[in-house]
């Protein structure tokens, strides 16, 4: 009777493990789809910089071409 009682109470902490592990499990990945947006903003962040520093290197450069144009 001692075995079952004693089966019995590590089954029971088996499915409570089970359980806090699903638990996290459903933590970590919420966190990592946090992160991953975080990330793809960052990422859309990062490309609309370049685009905007391309732009403004073209615009110095032609106002640099035009300052050359105007040298005697």
């Amino acid at each position: 009777m001692e075995t079952l009682r004693s089966l019995d109470e590590k089954i029971a902490q088996a499915i409570e493990k089970i359980r806090s592990l699903k638990e996290e499990k459903a933590a970590l990945q919420r966190r990592v789809q946090e992160l991953e947006a975080l990330l793809d903003e960052r990422n859309q962040e990062l490309e609309r910089l370049r685009s905007e520093k391309s732009i403004v290197k073209g615009q110095i450069e032609e106002l640099l071409s035009e300052l050359e144009t105007l040298e005697p």
